[in-house]
């Protein structure tokens, strides 16, 4: 059985992004804002700051207070669209309730959208056109690429519709490309016997965000599966007082499967990776 190490492939695609930056004219650089002092964004922002200095990426880390206007953070946006010393522009997510997300993320240049989330890109994305693709399904991709477990002519079946990852990594494996043309099957909440879908999964993605919802008897035998979820539970014995699992049960399922993404060290390196990639391709579009 393989257990896909994300670490060592994000690693790997780091080394290939450092010789990028290298053949490069400018130094890329991408501005992250960050509004408030949520302990989970400023440790999301804190790492990807880590890892762009480490690769050769300027990072610019802007933070504003949680209760900073609407209109004072597009002005913010609109400041680092018009810099031509920036090549990614990235607001961390999720902003307070009242500022309008929707309406932040349109505001950033497409060009500059290292996230993929700008609604262009998105379109671009489902009409199979190049693009910036969302981290996390963009990070998926390379895993079932790098790891040998191409998803050509295979089922897929992606476990939740969210925008941040089930919808994009649906469209994205439907495409023609390399590392695409499955037949692609998305089940969630309103799925009537869950469980009839998965199993006949090849590849089973799951980001749902339930921990260890997916179980043995849900999975077909022999099937690769990807475990996006990370979700914490209480564990004693750990000296912060909790652990990482995915919306797999991990260990029920080790030897049944072919091949599967531990939790932590699966997925989640290659989300900042791939971030990382956006950023070296900006620098190229915006250089060329």
């Amino acid at each position: 059985m393989q257990i896909i190490n994300g670490r060592e492939i994000a690693e790997e695609i780091r080394e290939e992004l450092k010789s990028d930056i290298k053949k490069l004219k400018v130094k890329p650089c991408i501005v992250v804002i960050l509004v408030g002092d949520d302990p989970a964004s400023v440790s999301y922002v804190t790492g990807k700051h880590k890892a762009c200095e480490e690769i050769g990426i300027k990072s610019l880390v802007v933070k504003e207070k949680a209760d900073i206007k609407e209109e004072e953070l597009l002005k913010i946006v609109d400041k680092y669209n018009k810099d031509s010393s920036v090549h990614g522009i990235l607001v961390q997510l999720p902003l307070p309730k009242h500022i309008d997300q929707e309406k932040v993320i349109e505001r950033i240049s497409p060009e500059k959208d290292v996230d993929g989330f700008h609604p262009i890109n998105l379109g671009k994305m489902v009409r199979g056109l190049t693009c910036f693709l969302p981290a996390t399904p963009a990070g998926i991709k390379e895993l079932l690429i790098r790891s040998g477990n191409l998803p050509e002519g295979k089922n897929v079946v992606i476990v939740g519709r969210s925008n941040l990852v089930g919808k994009p990594i649906a469209n994205i494996l439907m495409g023609k490309g390399k590392g695409e043309n499955a037949t692609v099957t998305v089940v969630h909440s309103g799925t009537k016997d869950l469980q009839k879908f998965t199993k006949e999964a090849d590849i089973l993605i799951v980001a749902i965000g339930k921990p260890q919802f997916i179980t043995k008897d849900m999975v077909k035998k022999g099937a690769v599966v990807i475990d996006v979820g990370v979700n914490r539970v209480e564990d004693k014995t750990k000296k912060n007082g909790f652990r990482l699992i995915g919306d797999v049960d991990y260990e029920g399922v080790l030897g049944f499967v072919k091949a599967i993404t531990p939790v932590p060290g699966g997925v989640g390196p290659m989300t900042i990776t791939m971030l990382l990639k956006n950023t070296v391709e900006a620098t190229k579009y915006i250089n060329k």
